[in-house]
């Protein structure tokens, strides 16, 4: 039931309650298994081992009894493998015999149901008879010597009747007994009997029913069988009946599928002949049609030749114009006049262009550079603080699964943080980082487990305010911060001055949180006062408690707590292993968090700067090529200028070449439609040909 549970009985009477399954019977076990009771005194089960808690391979019982001068601590290690126990007393290794001796020193009797009463145990204890009783209370509550003293009456008892029975009257009184005990035991054994004859009856009674079934199922199974022939019969009669009728019919069926089959041969002779006809229509018909095709690719011939011969006259008379405009030109151009000096000047301003142009590449060239290296850094910072933010996804997957209403409360207080007038803290066990891992089993062994999902208010307005519980029927925790900080507490005694017992640290020193969790764990726990020492500590404890007056100390693995008597003014100590961390191992270190964040603004900044920065370079190389591309285009047209008078004469010489050649190609219409008519005519002949072949 538990994975650990640690219980402080008061005097008097101590009472455990809860419901079903939350594990009454689990403390009550483990007390008598605790107190070298065997499984059988419990009733549950057999072997020792199936008392461990299901999935773990080992538990372990320690039980610290009262008694004068000093306590007595047993510890129990039961292994489930072998179902084996290991026995220490008082931390150290013991026998089973040893430890029974100890408790039964105690009168401590864990078999004697009037002193130790499991649950499975109860019907027993109810069966024991009165002398059963006053003997089980007399070893409960009595000295040794009243239950044997008792023994000792019992056996002169015994040595009593002995004598008596060689009496008469003893011995009628056992006859007398004998009687009465036969009479009883023939009331019982006659309704037994009467119970044996009235089931012998209805056995008698069932198998003669059974013997009848087959008949009752045979008669049924006969009269259906027989209903089913005479309708068989009657649908026989019927055919026959209805055959009678269609013979008639039937005849002039197969006369007129005679006469159907005659037809069919004809018509199939028919269809042949027609396809036959219609094959060679059909091909006269293709012939036709590719004649008219012939005949339209002539015209379409003819009409190409004709386009063509009006696109070369297009042609002569465009390249005659051209020829004309370019001779005109020509004529009316000067002499070449001396463009050098233009040409040198825009040369030298392209030249300081290019060096312009290279030095603001270079600018961003090295501004990239420095950008790719700022978005790496931003990306490992990015990277690092998903990590850290993925340790703080399992804390809250932690909380959900082990306290589903605290969750629920929390996603709600991330949706209303508006209703509350101050900062509302979020359950501890979150907002708490250990700084080293190792430490997190003292920070969870001192603050309770209650306080641990608790949410930390700065008000108590707002604390009445959370209203989840009413309106969502959770149940969470809430606790309100002094109005006072305590965070910045100072302890009795520094540090330095208690490593000389081992201590290394206070309790505060050992995690970061929010100002008001801080200040209540100091107010309700004095954690700014508790030191943490290590296993030289524990070697010395009892000095470190002499010498100093902290009410908690922790070793490396142990939890001291020292307590002194307001009467006698005795100091007691109580010390308890430290249980395993199970909320708080998995810790984000705040200060990082914060260098990070306050690094990814910088970055940001800065990129934000370069590509400002790139922007008006950009802009500036933008004007350059602007700039170059006008110069170059001045240039060209320069130097076009110089050569233009040239490229005419060339021009005009290729346009003459060109004119000559169309004259050349000249098309003569009139012989080519003569021609074409020819070839119609001829085909048209043909035509009339297959036309008369097909009538």
């Amino acid at each position: 039931t538990y994975d650990i549970c640690e219980v402080h009985p008061g005097p008097n009477l101590n009472v455990v309650v809860g419901a079903n399954g939350t594990g009454k019977s689990s403390i009550v076990c483990a007390i008598c298994l605790g107190l070298a009771g065997k499984p059988s005194f419990i009733g549950r089960a057999d072997k020792v081992g199936l008392f461990v808690k299901q999935g773990c391979s080992s538990g372990l019982v320690e039980i610290e009894l009262f008694k004068t001068p000093d306590n007595i601590i047993i510890t129990r290690e039961i292994q489930v493998v072998n179902n084996t126990s290991t026995w220490f007393l008082n931390r150290k290794p013991a026998t089973l015999k040893t430890v029974e001796e100890q408790v039964a020193a105690l009168n401590i009797q864990v078999d004697n149901l009037c002193q130790f009463l499991p649950q499975d145990k109860v019907g027993e204890f109810a069966k024991l008879s009165k002398m059963e009783l006053l003997e089980a209370t007399e070893k409960s509550v009595g000295s040794r010597e009243m239950y044997q003293f008792h023994c000792e009456l019992k056996n002169f008892r015994e040595r009593e009747r002995e004598l008596e029975m060689f009496t008469f009257q003893h011995l009628c009184r056992e006859k007398t007994n004998s009687l009465e005990k036969m009479k009883q035991r023939v009331e019982r054994y006659k309704q037994d009997v009467e119970r044996y004859h009235e089931r012998k009856r209805h056995i008698d009674l069932i198998e003669m029913l059974e013997r009848k079934r087959p008949w009752v199922e045979y008669e049924n199974v006969r009269e259906q069988h027989e209903e089913v022939k005479q309708s068989r019969n009657l649908a026989k009669k019927e055919l026959k009946s209805l055959k009678e009728k269609q013979a008639p019919w039937t005849k002039k069926i197969q006369e007129a599928e005679e006469n159907l089959k005659s037809l069919d041969m004809k018509t199939k002779d028919n269809t042949a002949k027609i396809k036959e006809i219609a094959q060679k229509c059909k091909q006269k018909q293709d012939a036709l049609e590719m004649k008219d095709k012939r005949i339209e690719e002539i015209k379409q011939a003819l009409r190409m030749k004709k386009d063509e011969e009006m696109d070369r006259q297009k042609n002569i008379c465009h390249t005659q114009e051209i020829i004309e405009t370019w001779k005109h030109e020509l004529d009316t151009m000067s002499m070449c006049e001396n463009l050098q000096p233009q040409i040198d000047a825009v040369n030298n301003e392209l030249k300081k262009l290019q060096e312009e142009r290279a030095n603001i590449d270079s600018d961003i060239s090295d501004l990239r550079a420095e950008k790719r290296n700022q978005e790496r850094e931003e990306k490992r910072i990015i990277d690092h603080l998903g990590q850290l933010d993925n340790i703080m996804k399992i804390k809250e997957e932690n909380l959900k699964r082990r306290f589903q209403d605290t969750h629920s409360a929390l996603m709600w207080l991330r949706k209303n943080k508006d209703k509350f007038k101050k900062h509302v803290c979020e359950p501890m066990m979150l907002e708490i980082n250990i700084r080293d891992n190792r430490h997190a089993k003292y920070v969870e062994n001192h603050i309770s487990g209650d306080d641990m999902r608790a949410f930390v208010f700065e008000s108590q307005e707002d604390m009445e305010k959370f209203l989840i519980r009413d309106h969502q029927k959770l149940r969470v925790n809430a606790v309100c911060a002094p109005s006072e900080s305590c965070a910045e507490n100072l302890p009795s005694r520094p540090i330095e001055e208690l490593r000389r017992y081992g201590f290394f640290s206070y309790l505060r020193e050992l995690f970061d949180a929010p100002r008001p969790v801080m200040s209540y764990l100091c107010s309700q726990y004095r954690i700014h006062d508790v030191p943490v020492g290590t296993e030289e500590t524990r070697h010395m404890i009892e000095r470190v408690i002499k010498e100093t007056t902290f009410r908690q100390i922790y070793t490396a693995q142990e939890r001291y707590a020292i307590k002194v008597s307001a009467y006698t003014n005795l100091t007691l100590t109580t010390n308890t292993p430290l249980r395993a961390a199970q909320f708080l191992h998995s810790s984000v270190d705040t200060d990082e968090r914060r260098q990070l964040k306050s690094q990814q603004q910088v970055i940001s900044n800065t990129l934000k700067s370069l590509d400002s920065r790139l922007t008006e370079l950009f802009k500036s190389q933008k004007d350059v090529e602007h700039r170059d591309n006008k110069l170059r285009q001045q240039k060209k047209e320069l130097l076009d200028r110089g050569n233009r008078r040239r490229q005419l004469k060339s021009k005009i010489d290729l346009k003459y070449d060109s004119l000559r050649q169309l004259e050349q190609d000249a098309i003569d219409l009139e012989k080519e439609s003569q021609l074409a008519n020819l070839k119609i005519k001829e085909i048209n002949k043909q035509k009339a040909e297959l036309v008369t072949e097909l009538l």
